[in-house]
């Protein structure tokens, strides 16, 4: 079910617990709840869960160490990660939301899932994929472009810029974009097939530009990228909208 829901194909729910039921003689209420704990663990780990099954946080290890091994095999062949073919980068200006306050951390007391979750860090996944990345860079690209066109800024539509793809990585933003008076936008894009509140890699490099261009820098972070994107902006000081954590260290011998 959750495979067709990814990839927009109809189905009818009904008839698959109603197979599980026939075959385990447990009450559809119970297969339910166990849906809904699929969904809690997926959302552990910042993976699309099917709709209409609402996160349920009551684990049976038995249960985690199943959707641990479904887990695995999207991990490895990035079955999750994929692109869906719904020419997204061409439906013009993106919606942009209210970015999400500071809460607590996600993380549950299951010391099962705990360790579930630091092997298949979310933050990683999408920082290794470099295909979601792009499109969510072209995405953004383009609906920069829609912003300025429908605003009626023709020759400011002309000169957005797809710095990453153009330049090359290292500029410490991916999107040279404009506001109604001709200030230049620095948009840094992160993308994630994950919900809202789900991690992601700042590098050195960001982290300072944010600094030195803190008025007119933005992350422009897309999120449930394998269903329909959603975006909002987090603006500098990012430690006003984010918890930094060091993630890596550099080694060298002097």
């Amino acid at each position: 079910m959750r495979e067709k829901f990814l990839r927009g194909e109809p189905f009818v729910k009904a008839r698959h617990y109603e197979a599980i039921v026939a075959a385990t003689g447990r009450t559809k209420g119970s297969v339910e709840r166990k849906y809904m704990n699929i969904s809690a663990t997926l959302e552990r780990l910042s993976l699309p869960w099917l709709k209409g099954y609402a996160p349920f946080r009551n684990f049976q290890n038995a249960l985690l160490h199943s959707v641990e091994g479904f887990v695995a095999k999207e991990w490895n062949t990035e079955i999750a990660s994929s692109v869906p073919e719904t020419g997204w980068a061409d439906l013009g200006q993106l919606f942009v939301d209210a970015a999400p306050v500071l809460g607590p951390p996600l993380v549950s007391n299951n010391a099962e899932l705990e360790r579930i979750a630091r092997k298949f860090d979310p933050a990683l996944r999408d920082d290794r994929n470099r295909k979601v990345g792009l499109a969510g860079e072209e995405r953004v690209y383009k609906s920069e472009i829609a912003r300025l066109t429908a605003e009626g800024f023709l020759e400011l539509a002309k000169k957005v810029r797809w710095v990453s793809k153009e330049d090359g990585d290292g500029a410490g933003y991916d999107i040279l974009s404009f506001d109604r008076s001709g200030s230049e936008r620095f948009l840094e894009v992160k993308t994630t097939i994950g919900h809202q509140r789900t991690p992601f890699f700042i590098s050195r490099n960001e982290r300072d530009f944010a600094e030195e261009a803190s008025d007119r820098f933005r992350i422009f972070r897309l999120y449930e990228w394998g269903k329909e994107p959603k975006a909002f902006l987090i603006k500098p000081p990012l430690e006003n909208s984010l918890i930094l954590e060091p993630s890596a260290y550099k080694a060298s011998f002097g």
